[in-house]
């Protein structure tokens, strides 16, 4: 509109254009009011709906700006939360710790009356794992309980002497055990003999197939490497039978004494010990056979005597 009324040469070219522009905004305005009139519900409509849509918006920034507010609060309360929780973990892990102390001291406490009930029933197996697992307790994890220090000396004494109980019972059902079912056997053939009308001679006793140590250990002196290391596991899993009587198998009972003992790192004393007793105990072995034959002799001739009595 500008460049058009500038350019014109007069005033008169100028006013036309003039008018002619304000005829054109005249019928543009008749034209627009003609059109609002025709469209007036849905411009309303329009209005209204785009105010609505306004509000709706302003409405959520305001939601969101509280939310992100709000969140912000959480977090700060979370780290807060994070570190009561984390000292009330800690706690829970320190109380769970002295209630496991405390059960732990209640049981060693009953372990000597223990011990005595395992060592009267001859459970020593059972007696060691005990003793050995309570004096560890003692020394490592309550060492600093100065409660405990008469029960720490006692059960360490008692098991610096455990081995010496543990290699007089296999000193015992090594020599004494084995050598009384030899002895029994002769009485019983004497005692079998004896019932015999006829004075044929006692026939001698066969004692190649008797059980004895000596059998007991050429298994695995003389056999393969495979059959050895079956030994050594079946003596690893070896374990008592609380509803039998421990003696009733005296390889058994002996293989318990010899893990009972390792358990104790006793094994090189009791070595030594049965080197020093060695001698000793066979002269007793002779001794006690010798006693044994004499007396089944004589009572034999006893018997005889009173057979040949003319009554």
């Amino acid at each position: 509109v500008l460049r058009t009324l500038s350019t014109s040469d007069d005033v008169e070219d100028r006013e036309t254009e003039k008018g002619r522009l304000e005829e054109a905004y005249e019928k543009c305005d008749r034209d627009l009011d003609e059109l609002i009139v025709q469209h007036y519900t849905e411009l309303t409509t329009a209005i209204r709906t785009y105010q609505s849509i306004t509000e709706r918006i302003t409405n959520s920034r305001n939601k969101i700006k509280q939310v992100k507010e709000n969140l912000l609060s959480c977090k700060m309360l979370l780290h807060c939360k994070r570190d009561e929780l984390r000292k009330l973990w800690i706690e829970g892990i320190e109380h769970k710790h002295v209630l496991n102390l405390l059960d732990e001291i209640e049981n060693i406490k009953q372990v000597p009356q223990k011990l005595e009930q395992c060592m009267a029933s001859k459970r020593y197996l059972n007696a060691t794992d005990m003793l050995v697992s309570a004096v560890d307790s003692l020394e490592g994890p309550l060492l600093q309980v100065e409660g405990l220090s008469d029960l720490r000396l006692e059960l360490h004494s008692k098991k610096m002497n455990m081995h010496l109980v543990l290699i007089d019972e296999l000193h015992r059902h090594l020599y004494i055990k084995s050598t009384n079912r030899v002895g029994q056997r002769i009485k019983e053939k004497g005692r079998i003999s004896s019932l015999v009308k006829d004075a044929s001679p006692v026939p001698l006793m066969d004692v190649t197939n008797l059980s004895t140590p000596r059998k007991f250990l050429e298994t695995s002196q003389f056999s393969t490497p495979g059959s050895s290391s079956m030994r050594e596991t079946s003596l690893l899993e070896m374990k008592e039978d609380t509803e039998l009587d421990p003696e009733e198998n005296s390889n058994v009972f002996m293989g318990i004494l010899i893990k009972g003992l390792a358990k104790l790192k006793k094994i090189p004393e009791t070595v030594k010990a049965i080197q020093d007793r060695l001698e000793q105990e066979l002269k007793q072995i002779v001794k006690r056979s010798t006693t044994q034959v004499a007396d089944s002799g004589y009572q034999r001739g006893e018997n005889l005597s009173q057979e040949n009595q003319p009554r």
